[in-house]
């Protein structure tokens, strides 16, 4: 039997320090069915130079294709179009593929009828005298544990298990993970559209929870990626240019695309907390009792 093509996709921006040893990642892995895609976003560095010097040793084809910089959510979904695989497999610039990740993200993907993503846990390279990293790793490092009701074991289990959970609003907010720690199914992207281009910090796992409306959902309970964590990051970048400003517009964004699958607790929450009209009633309340107490 065939296996179906990988596509594993890196988009890359001014990402020389630790390109090489991702691609290497990407050379390593034993599942045999791949392809590379990157999508350069106008790097000034030696982010392209690197990629020719170890495009001979690949043993997968190699693309590269060029982007014109216009946002995270807009290469990332650039390197999608450009990919023939049936699964995407997205690795950063500054991340690590374990040998095995492609394989047994895959096998898990196959294991049941229409398991449109799969996800893994993530070992996190950090500096351990940082107190920033050491915080973000002990509030992030186990995420596939941050649900309160849904019990998340090595297999699969529907999506909408995880949206209805009530910790949804909780943090992590992410509780699937980055693009790395995650395979998709190429049919999401003709199912629920793109990644967002106005989005900066949120957009993967905003993403990731449309994706879980319809099909299954697999978990690999093993560290398949390593997401490293730096000064020059994305993530760490965004949180210092203010983009974490956009996660106050999330709840509202999800009462109005996902509102029917939430659970009730979370809904009234939104409504309550985040909506005009909620923190009206809310306010009307508070002095009603003031006035009754008076």
């Amino acid at each position: 039997m065939e296996l179906p093509l990988v596509s594993i996709c890196i988009p890359t921006f001014q990402g020389e320090r630790f390109l090489e040893e991702a691609m290497r990642s990407a050379f390593a892995q034993t599942y045999p069915a791949l392809e590379l895609v990157i999508s350069d976003d106008g790097s000034t560095d030696g982010t392209l130079a690197v990629v020719d010097r170890l495009r001979p040793e690949a043993p997968m084809p190699v693309r590269v294709v060029k982007h014109r910089p216009s946002g995270i959510g807009a290469n990332w979904n650039n390197c999608v179009r450009h990919a023939k695989g049936a699964y995407i497999k997205f690795l950063f610039q500054d991340d690590l593929l374990a040998p095995n990740c492609v394989a047994r993200m895959v096998a898990m993907a196959g294991s049941a009828p229409e398991v449109m993503l799969v996800y893994s846990r993530r070992r996190l390279l950090h500096d351990p005298d940082n107190p920033q990293d050491a915080a973000w790793v002990a509030r992030y490092g186990e995420l596939h544990r941050a649900w309160r009701n849904a019990r998340v074991e090595e297999g699969v289990m529907p999506g909408r298990t995880l949206l209805r959970d009530p910790a949804l609003l909780d943090l992590p907010r992410n509780k699937i993970g980055e693009p790395p720690a995650v395979l998709l199914d190429r049919r999401v992207f003709n199912r629920h559209g793109w990644f967002s281009t106005e989005l900066r910090q949120a957009l993967d796992y905003v993403f990731w929870y449309k994706v879980l409306r319809y099909g299954q959902v697999g978990f690999v309970d093993e560290e398949l990626v390593t997401f490293r964590l730096h000064a020059a990051q994305a993530t760490q970048v965004n949180a210092r240019t203010g983009a974490l400003t956009e996660l106050d517009r999330l709840p509202l964004h999800y009462l109005r695309h996902l509102g029917s699958y939430l659970h009730p607790s979370v809904r009234r929450r939104i409504f309550f907390e985040f909506t005009a009209m909620g923190r009206l009633v809310v306010g009307m309340v508070h002095r009603l009792r003031t006035l009754a107490g008076s």
